[in-house]
């Protein structure tokens, strides 16, 4: 196989109303699903916002408010997809530091559980950046020599990922171990705590914030001599799985005491 997996790898693209990882909500989803047997399953979901989709968004992905106010909303599908992306790794084009933590945020504001800490991650994005810097669109042509039609359409940036990925792995055979943990090493974000980044773990694995004035502090140090920080975060507009991080700390740290 291509690729080394023990269990199925998510590969996945979403179009949103907007940029903002807590405010905004997704429009479109389309997955392809690789098994360990090599088979592959695929399926597209429009979805409701229930909020206006922004006019810049429109413009890149082509969805207006009409366009899917008859639809399903995420809360209708958020089981159906929790149980689909259930034990799965993930792969996407820049979808460490966007798409995977919007659909994290849809799945925490439903209230439905979806356990993420243990996956792991395979961004094309950052794969390609390292090796030939441009953007989906160039990747495309320069590993598939495919132009990239109808693109900013899910389905299609998914399946140009899907063949981006495979193409990396062989072009780079030497330099890319083709094994999921190798390659969630290279290009995925286990130097993050939390999925936007906003967390990160200093050489000794201790949480450290990567922001703002107590950028590179440890986050345990930081609430013990100001422990307002942390109401201030948890208050601001982070989004919900990094006020998750920072309850786990702030509780673990209790824990100590």
């Amino acid at each position: 196989m291509w690729i080394k997996i023990t269990r199925p790898l998510v590969f996945f693209d979403l179009e949103t109303t907007g940029m903002s990882l807590s405010a905004d909500r997704i429009v479109e989803l389309f997955y392809i699903k690789l098994f360990p047997d090599e088979s592959t399953e695929e399926k597209r979901f429009l979805l409701n916002p229930k909020m206006p989709i922004n006019p810049a968004a429109t413009a890149v992905h082509g969805y207006r408010d009409e366009d899917v106010k008859d639809c399903p909303t995420f809360m209708d599908v958020a089981q159906e997809l929790a149980i689909t992306f259930a034990d799965c790794d993930f792969a996407g084009f820049n979808s460490n530091k966007f798409d995977y933590p919007i659909l994290v945020e849809e799945f925490l504001r439903v209230g439905v559980e979806f356990e993420s800490d243990k996956r792991k991650f395979v961004d094309a994005m950052r794969i390609f950046h390292s090796m030939e810097p441009r953007n989906l669109t160039a990747a495309y042509k320069f590993y598939c020599d495919k132009d990239l039609v109808d693109a900013h359409s899910a389905k299609a940036d998914v399946v140009a990922t899907y063949e981006i990925i495979k193409a990396q792995v062989i072009r780079y055979a030497d330099k890319l171990d083709n094994s999921i943990d190798k390659l969630h090493e290279f290009s995925g974000q286990s130097d993050s705590a939390d999925l936007a980044g906003r967390i990160k773990f200093n050489k000794d694995k201790k949480e450290i914030f990567a922001f703002g004035k107590h950028k590179d502090k440890i986050v345990t140090d930081v609430f013990e001599k100001e422990p307002s920080y942390y109401d201030w975060m948890m208050n601001a507009d982070f989004s919900m799985d990094t006020k998750r991080v920072l309850s786990k700390i702030r509780l673990r740290n209790f824990g100590t005491k």
